[in-house]
Parts: C-alpha cells; structure tokens; sequence
C-alpha cells in the first residue's frame, strides 16, 4: 500500500511511518518540517527563498506589512504544487490537520483538491489546533485549556493567532470542506477526542504512535544532583503555561541550591533539543493538558519523568493511578513546587516512575501497533 502524509508538527508522521513501512508499506511524507525543529520529510515544501534569502526575507517582510501578503505561505503552495506531479499511485492520504499545507485556506483546498482527485481513500488527523476544538474551548466548559491564558488577558490575542485562526471563516470553510471529503476523523490524543465528541463528530481515537526502538530507556543515575529540564518553543510559550514552571524552578532553585542542577533551552532544532535533555532526570513539557503530547511521550519513552497533562480523564482511560507514568502538571507554581520538592526529597520515587513511565510506552504507544490501527481505520 502506497500511502502519502501531508504536514509533520511533531514527529507523528515520522514514528507512524516508522510503524507502517515496518509492516511493508510504502509511505512519503510532505511538509515543512515545523520551522525551527527541521523535522524529516520526504518532500519538503518549507518556504526556503522567503526564510533564508536575506534580500528576497526583507522584502516579503515589507510587503506583508504594506499589503498584507504572506510571500511564505505563497512559496509554499507553489512547492507543493510543484511536487504533485512525483506523488503517483497514492492508496491513502492522510492530513496532518486542515492546515497540514501551511498556506493560505482558499490555496489548500485548490491543493486538497488536486490531489483527492487522484487519491479516494483519505483522512484527517486532529492532533492539535482545529476549528471544532478551539470552538469547544471557547465554551469554557473544562476548569482549564490551552486557551485559558487567552481568555484570562486578551490583549495575549497575538500570542494566540495560530490557534484563533481556525475560528476564521475561510479556515472553517476548509475544515467543513475536509470533514465531508475525508472517510475518517482521528484523533491522537483525549485533549482533541474530548472536545470532538463535545461538537458532535464521529472520530477514531489512536493514541501517538512511539518508536521505541529508535528511544533506549536510559537508567536514571542520581549522583549529585537532579538535573530539571525545561525546552521553550517561544511560539507556544504562554499556551504551554511555561510561565508557571519558571515560577516553580525559580523557587526550588533556591529552596535545594545544592540539590539540583536546571537546564533551560530556547527554540531548538529537535535532534540538538534531544541531546539537550539526555542527562535530565525530570523533564517540563506543560501545563494546560489532559493528556501526553509528542514531546512528553518521547521523553517518557527514555525514562525521564514528566511534568505534563495527566488528568481525571487520562487517568480513567488508561485505568492509573494519579502521578503513576507522569506527574500532572497544574496551571499552579506553588503546586508545581510541591511535586518537584517531593520528588527531590524522595529520589527513589522518580527511578520507580522512570521505569513504569517506559512500560507505559511500550504497551499503549507501540509504533507498530498503532499502525495496525491506523490501517483498520482507512480499510
């Protein structure tokens, strides 16, 4: 089966690659590769003139103040529409979400369309911001959301314009254009399957698919001190709630100054933020969740313990025990400093955690078995 990924965020389509071509299929991968973490794709449409020629940037940045025309998000449908032509024989294609081209709403449905005419078999991924997932959380019915520092202060409104986007009406278009022309709706984790049945669609929820092949569980070794790690991707710094885990270090920082060692990072490439955190022993993913996104998984996978979502919801799904593969991170520095304290104080709790957090991993996020369901789906 020959099988086309359209849009890579996380490493999603990389592991869920990884799992189908380990079951004999043939898969290819589009997408930009999200900017600064330059994840691999097989047929890159990243805006190369516009991001790394000095003369042509300075230009497109002056015409996109003037006119309002984003030369990044035009070079990119002409990239893609330059590939189409090489993606022959196509069995399925699936969406990375309805933004998976990265261009303009009104380019990436002349796109989708181009090439639905070749491929029949289709499906979108929610794995992220969505028009129905960012229409729920406006209807503030969960005690907390990605869009909870937005509504606290909306004067963050810039902060928050890849996720409002979506609540634009030629975004909306696309999505409700895709929902019909799409057979599936999958969603890969309970913070974008909780809200989709919220709105009333008929999804199929498949947890991340991790390679642990590709991830050795890494024993943690505790000498002198514990080491935190905390990655901040600047453009999702507010709706990680990363303010409060600085809030948090900067008190323990102080409260065990011989104790631990902090490691902060900024916007890093993903194969230097992997290196970044291979000696942590606790690792800050984020706050606003219900569940594990890709980053968290894939440190979990390696052993580290992680501050992340771990709600009510996840803990029901998955039948855990609170703060048993990871530790729930709350929107609350003082409560964020609790549970680091404790585990600092009580070293033995976070080698017990690292050890289930992996066997976690393995049983629910199996690469290969989360293939298995991506293909029973698509039949």
């Amino acid at each position: 089966m020959k099988i086309l990924l359209l849009g890579e965020y996380s490493r999603l389509h990389n592991s869920l690659k990884e799992g189908l071509v380990a079951l004999g299929h043939e898969v290819t991968i589009v997408g930009c590769g999200d900017k600064f973490k330059k994840l691999p794709v097989d047929y890159s449409i990243y805006a190369q003139i516009c991001n790394e020629n000095k003369i042509a940037n300075f230009l497109f940045r002056g015409f996109r103040k003037v006119i309002g025309l984003d030369f990044e998000k035009i070079e990119k449908a002409i990239r893609f529409y330059l590939i189409l032509p090489d993606l022959k024989d196509i069995h399925h294609v699936q969406l990375i979400n309805s933004d998976a081209l990265e261009t303009y709403p009104i380019l990436s449905r002349f796109l989708y369309k181009k090439i639905f005419k070749k491929i029949k078999s289709r499906s979108l991924l929610i794995c992220g911001d969505e028009t129905p997932i960012v229409d729920y959380l406006f209807k503030k019915e969960l005690k907390y959301s990605v869009l909870t520092p937005y509504f606290e202060n909306n004067s963050s409104e810039k902060e928050f314009e890849f996720s409002l986007k979506y609540r634009k009406k030629s975004y909306r278009k696309t999505f409700d254009w895709l929902s019909i022309k799409c057979q599936n709706l999958i969603t890969s984790d309970l913070d974008y399957e909780i809200p989709m049945q919220k709105m009333g669609f008929q999804t199929t929820f498949i947890p991340n698919p991790i390679n642990t092949t590709l991830i050795p569980f890494q024993n943690l070794k505790i000498k002198d001190k514990i080491i935190i790690f905390l990655g901040i991707n600047r453009l999702s710094y507010t709706k990680k709630g990363i303010n409060y885990f600085k809030k948090a270090l900067g008190i323990i920082q102080n409260k065990y100054v011989n104790k631990v060692e902090i490691i902060t990072t900024e916007n890093l490439p993903y194969d230097k933020y992997i290196l970044k955190y291979n000696k942590a022993h606790i690792l800050l993913d984020q706050v606003f969740a219900y569940d594990q996104g890709y980053n968290a998984l894939t440190a979990m996978a390696k052993g580290k313990v992680v501050f992340t979502g771990a709600e009510s919801e996840f803990l029901n799904h998955y039948q855990l025990q609170e703060d048993e593969v990871c530790i729930n991170a709350l929107p609350d520095e003082n409560e964020i400093t609790a549970k680091l304290s404790y585990l600092i104080e009580r070293p033995e709790q976070l080698t017990k955690i690292s050890k289930i957090a992996r066997e976690f991993i393995e049983k629910e996020h199996n690469y290969k078995i989360i293939a298995q369901k991506y293909l029973a789906c698509w039949k």
